[in-house]
């Protein structure tokens, strides 16, 4: 087995509606909200971390590929493949397991930083609203009887504002286990249809009730092109890949 190489997948990940990706309470400064979001602690922005895009993406994959999903609802497992060295699952993510002979997880998913134009947005934020490169979010629970707000039920979130973006990439290593890296290279794919399915569903917390929904593209000339990003510099489209992939119709 021998690293012959590695692709990139990179871009930009807009919010179409606020996004929450909860932080630690331990760091609420004075007259700042219970539920924070989670900030970079040198300037205080809020970013994507790189493994809140991995587990979404792991888990709507193993709710997508035939046969992935794990026993009593938990992540998957090498096992839940009898052990199969070609699960896209389990080669895209990384499995812990010391019969694994197929080396590392090949995908290794970047932090997302606020874009430097959207630094300067979100300042602008600040300087008018008072809060810290954030929108306060103000939501309650209806008393189903009385038909208005329940007592004590008022809670508010911090969300990253719909419009903002941030940098996205996603490395991924090709392994030749004498078959020329032929089965990352198809896996691949399926992290492209990734890509796809996270459109269609919310990253972050409370996506039911509209939070988290994202896309992806990237910029030209200052402008957010959406529904496409670079594999290796080259322009690839978000699309469903499922058909394409296994050759079957989606059920």
């Amino acid at each position: 087995m021998r690293l012959i190489g590695y692709k990139a997948i990179s871009g930009i990940i807009q919010c179409v509606s606020g996004l929450r990706i909860g932080g630690s309470k331990d760091t609420i400064e004075i007259g700042g909200m219970d539920n924070p979001i989670i900030r970079n602690p040198l300037d205080k922005f809020p970013y994507i971390p790189g493994s809140s895009i991995k587990g979404k993406m792991r888990s709507l994959l193993e709710w997508e590929i035939d046969g992935k999903l794990g026993r009593d609802g938990n992540v998957h497992q090498f096992k839940d493949c009898n052990k199969d060295t070609n699960c896209p699952i389990c080669r895209i993510f990384g499995v812990t397991d010391d019969e694994v002979n197929f080396g590392p997880g090949r995908a290794i998913f970047r932090d997302g930083w606020v874009t430097e134009k959207f630094k300067d947005k979100l300042k602008e934020l600040q300087l008018k609203k008072g809060l810290l490169y954030v929108e306060e979010k103000t939501e309650t629970a209806i008393d189903r009887l009385k038909g208005k707000a329940k007592d004590g039920s008022l809670r508010q979130y911090e969300r990253v504002p719909a419009g903002t973006e941030f940098s996205f990439r996603i490395d991924y290593r090709v392994f030749d286990i004498n078959d020329n890296g032929n089965v990352d290279n198809e896996n691949f794919n399926w992290l492209l249809h990734g890509l796809w399915l996270l459109e269609q569903d919310a990253l972050g917390g409370s996506g039911s009730r509209g939070y988290g929904q994202i896309r992806f593209g990237y910029e030209k000339e200052k402008n957010f092109i959406p529904g496409k990003v670079f594999v290796d510099n080259k322009e690839e489209e978000i699309k469903d890949r499922y058909e394409e992939i296994t050759e079957q119709k989606k059920r």
